[in-house]
């Protein structure tokens, strides 16, 4: 058993059992880095094959998998849910800069991370590209022993928590419930290698069971951590990593811990100390002062609203309390409300879903209207709207439809900015899900450690980012667009690309060709001259002030390129009010293609999506007629999934 799904508690009478099998299932797609043919999940989760099958489909039909024969693959709008939780943290938005300029200045990597029960779990990741880099990602867990946070972080633990520390030690010697690192069955500080004298030569004789092993001197390092202020990791993951780490404080309290990460290649453990840590403790102490100014902002805001007719924590814990007394009164009828609620317009994905999912709907506008009628609603939609998404999911897949899984996992996604904590029936109206379905699936991810309650007000924790979020967080453009071009190229029969801009030429970052005798040949990374391409046509209507003049000769490549400089910029100008472009035999003859922006977060174009073809296959009407609205179509469901990808890290786009 994982050491991040043990609970130490019996199941609820309320959970929701298809919720808890489903979260099962994306654990095991995240412990298998993503990707798993269904008999493998069956084998590792014990479900029922039928059961994996049907919590599979469901995830499809949500985006959250991807089911690709008989394997199913983690999705990037998967990460919708860790962003609820990054979001309700605020942490990385407001340190992340902080840490990338420290990693830019020291030129080593920086990482952000927070306790997680008896373990610590990393929020962002600023690593440098090197032969030998930091494998680590965003949401990785690791046990608090064997870093440089853990003991910060224990310094505030009590009786509780150390206990829950030995009680794991105990049952998992070999952290084997940390997939992000190696076994711990290295002995500490090399003893037992047979070399040495005296107590060292002794300890070598023993059993390998008694031999001091990685992190067995945790609270020793604790107590100096305390004492110091700092901590350190001396190899204690793997030779040759070493770390330092300085607690980044907010009321008093330790918000998160930022490490300074190297190899003894470059720095050893006192190295660290000394070089290091000055310019460290300049960097927490910046962010302190950031995470104080939100708060003096926050605080003011709180105030203002005092003069306002005020809905205070006090009232709506009471509020809380009275939701929970009521469905608990109403225990007997709840649990048959909950099936009429599953047909009703409530029982529906959240109207309040994160920001993710609104800022894909405001990239995509109406372009939604072309995708796959399998998508589920994205945005602030009307619960009604969100309705007719479960009632369709529902009628087209029957009993492989699993609503409650569906409902539970959209609970997590009612969090976020400015929504860090929410009682029962903020809950309920964020989801637009009956408060007695949002109440057992509140129980159902506490159970699990997936929320925390405190006085009827319910957090995420730093578990949600368990749920797909370590495979997930370093995938790239190509990645995300892939399976997108793939089924364009499968509807269309003919070749679909993606390409960047580098320099005044483009390169193909992504492609899928057609098996026809007469087809485009191009491979990933080919480049060519961007003027006479319709992806570089549209990338280069996107640069700032693109000068003609900057760019290579107009050199004519068939009789049709355009050469003249007016000419071609009045033509880069039609390219970005249309938001297309589509060049007829200008860089080979025979050859016809159209292309659309691929737009980041900011509106930024970042990459295009071609479809090319031989001119004696379609028109250049029909291609306006025919493939444009499908390529914006796929355009948008590439930027959809960039945006949730994208919302707290950089995505790479080659």
């Amino acid at each position: 058993m994982r050491s991040e799904i043990r609970t130490g508690a019996a199941v609820p009478a309320e959970a929701v059992t298809p919720l808890i099998r489903g979260i099962a299932v994306l654990r095991r797609l995240t412990e298998a880095d993503g990707s798993s043919s269904l008999s493998g999940l069956e084998r590792a989760t014990g479900l029922a094959r039928s059961t994996v099958d049907r919590i599979t489909a469901t995830l499809a039909r949500m985006g959250y998998v991807r089911l690709d024969g008989r394997d199913a693959v983690l999705a990037p709008r998967l990460m919708e849910l860790g962003n609820a939780y990054l979001s309700a943290l605020r942490l990385p938005r407001l340190l992340d800069a902080h840490a990338d300029a420290l990693a830019d200045e020291l030129d080593e990597s920086v990482s952000l991370a927070v306790g997680d029960r008896d373990g610590i779990r990393f929020i962002h990741q600023a690593t440098r590209r090197r032969a030998m880099s930091l494998s680590f990602r965003i949401g990785d867990l690791l046990p608090a022993e064997r870093t440089a946070p853990g003991p910060l972080f224990a310094t505030e633990w009590g009786e509780q928590e150390w206990a829950r520390w030995h009680e794991r030690r105990a049952a998992d010697p070999e952290d084997r419930g940390f997939p992000a690192v190696p076994a711990r069955s290295r002995p500490l500080d090399g003893q037992g290698d047979g070399e040495g004298e005296g107590e060292g030569r002794s300890d070598a004789t023993a059993p390998a069971a008694q031999l001091p092993t990685v992190g067995d001197d945790f609270e020793r390092r604790t107590a100096e951590a305390r004492e110091a202020g700092w901590a350190l990791d001396d190899q204690l993951i793997e030779p040759g990593l070493v770390a330092i780490s300085l607690p980044v404080r907010e009321a008093g309290r330790i918000a998160c811990v930022v490490s300074v990460v190297s190899h003894t290649s470059r720095h050893t453990a006192s190295d660290l100390q000394d070089t290091l840590l000055p310019r460290l403790r300049k960097a927490v102490t910046a962010m302190e002062r950031d995470l104080r100014e939100a708060r003096d902002v926050r605080d003011a805001h709180d105030a203002h609203d005092v003069r306002k007719p005020r809905d205070s924590r006090e009232a709506r814990e009471s509020r809380g309390a009275q939701d929970s007394r009521g469905a608990q009164d109403s225990r007997g009828a709840s649990d048959s409300r909950d099936a009429q609620d599953s047909r009703g317009a409530a029982d529906s994905r959240g109207a309040g879903e994160s920001r993710d999912t609104q800022d894909s709907r405001d990239a995509q506008g109406s372009r939604d209207n072309q995708g796959s009628r399998d998508a589920r609603p994205v945005g602030p939609v009307a619960p009604s709207g969100l309705a007719t998404w479960t009632s369709a999911s529902k009628q087209e897949l029957g009993r492989e439809f699993i609503e409650s899984l569906a409902r539970g996992l959209t609970v997590i996604t009612a969090f976020g900015e400015g929504r860090p904590e929410l009682t029962l029936t903020e809950v309920a109206q964020a989801t637009g899900l009956a408060r007695a379905t949002a109440r057992r699936a509140l129980i159902t991810l506490e159970h699990l450690g997936y929320v925390t309650a405190h006085n009827r007000v319910f957090r995420l924790t730093p578990r949600v980012l368990g749920l797909g979020f370590p495979p997930l967080s370093r995938t790239s453009l190509p990645e995300i667009a892939a399976p997108h071009l793939t089924e364009l190229s499968q509807r269309l029969h003919d070749s679909v690309s993606l390409a960047i801009l580098a320099g005044d030429e483009i390169q193909y970052t992504g492609r899928v060709s057609t098996s026809r005798i007469m087809s485009v040949h191009i491979t990933v990374g080919s480049r060519l001259p961007a003027y006479p391409t319709a992806l570089g046509r549209v990338l280069l209507a996107d640069q700032p002030g693109t000068r003609v003049a900057d760019l290579r000769p107009l050199t004519p490549l068939t009789p049709r390129t355009i050469t003249d400089p007016a000419t071609f910029k009045a033509e880069l100008d039609r390219v970005r009010k249309a938001g297309y472009a589509l060049v007829d035999e200008e860089l080979e003859e025979g050859l016809r293609s159209v292309a659309v922006p691929v737009r980041e977060r900011g509106g930024r174009v970042v990459a295009a999506v071609n479809v090319a073809m031989h001119s004696s296959r379609r028109t250049p009407e029909e291609c306006v007629r025919d493939v444009l609205p499908q390529l914006h179509a796929t355009a948008g469901r590439i930027e959809s999934d960039l945006r949730v990808a994208g919302r707290f890290r950089r995505v790479p786009l080659g």
